[in-house]
């Protein structure tokens, strides 16, 4: 059986550029993936309409992605999903944390990234390069974590189930340091430290960016903040440089390809085959 996997984006999150990728990053394996996105806007129409579009592809396993999972668009979205019988995982940053509960007692899946924070969205800040420079800091922010390889590891799973025409259990996951970076692979315990270390600061980001976009209220103030929580993000992506780069030092980068079957291989050495 080929597994088929909805995936709808509704805005953007540091997670949502690359999550359909990772589930066939050579374009080889045996699985179909249709993805549906809405740009920037999350709100309960567009909900629908994405919903109604990833429906029509009749999917086995459906991801809603999104910031805020709390917000009535990204809740109607999952919730629609479910309810039309397919095994549904949202996945969101930390104010989704407040339905945390009732995503559990519904039966939905999730992963709450806790260092895929918000970016600064001021407008006398925030503009198209800068939005691009933020989300490839935390592009890179999530892969040397360990975040990439833990989500692909627990989707993998899912799409296991439905080739075995077993029923899906989704994962449920608040992501954190502690889950992430131990994932990552890292031999060197200075290139653990570092990822742990980028990690906390990628998490610091969502606070001042909150503070920032939501309670300062005079320009010279929170036009610093934001200013400063991106300036912290790039620190956090130069750790995690700085973290692989000892790995590859230890010619010891831990890499986990996917075969044509969807089995996920494994190496470390760089001139050798995954297993």
């Amino acid at each position: 059986m080929t597994a088929r996997v909805g995936i709808v984006k509704l805005g953007n999150l540091g997670t949502s550029r690359y999550i359909d990728l990772i589930l066939d990053e050579r374009a080889d394996r045996d699985i179909y993936v249709r993805t549906v996105g809405t740009g920037a806007k999350l709100g309960e129409a567009e909900a629908d309409e994405a919903v109604a579009k990833i429906l029509e592809f009749k999917p086995q396993l459906c991801i809603v992605i999104s910031p805020n999972g709390a917000l009535p668009g990204p809740t109607k979205a999952r919730e629609a999903i479910k309810a039309a019988g397919v095994p549904t995982i949202a996945i969101s940053d930390v104010p989704m944390m407040k339905v945390k509960d009732d995503l559990k007692a519904k039966g939905l899946g999730y992963f709450i990234v806790k260092c895929d924070s918000m970016i600064g969205a001021r407008r006398q800040f925030l503009d198209p390069t800068e939005m691009v420079l933020f989300n490839a800091d935390m592009t890179k922010v999530l892969a040397e974590t360990g975040v990439v390889r833990l989500i692909q590891t627990e989707l993998d799973k899912c799409i296991d189930m439905i080739n075995a025409g077993q029923p899906v259990t989704v994962p449920q996951i608040v992501i954190d340091a502690a889950k992430a970076v131990p994932m990552a692979g890292y031999t060197n315990p200075y290139a653990q430290a570092k990822a742990f270390a980028a990690f906390a600061a990628a998490e610091k980001v969502g606070d001042l960016d909150l503070l920032g976009c939501f309670m300062q209220k005079e320009m010279e103030q929170y036009i610093i903040t934001v200013a400063s929580a991106h300036e912290l993000l790039r620190t956090a992506a130069l750790l995690c440089d700085q973290a692989r780069e000892l790995e590859k030092g230890g010619n010891s980068i831990k890499r986990t390809p996917h075969a044509a079957d969807g089995k996920v291989l494994s190496k470390t050495t760089l001139v050798s085959k995954p297993e």
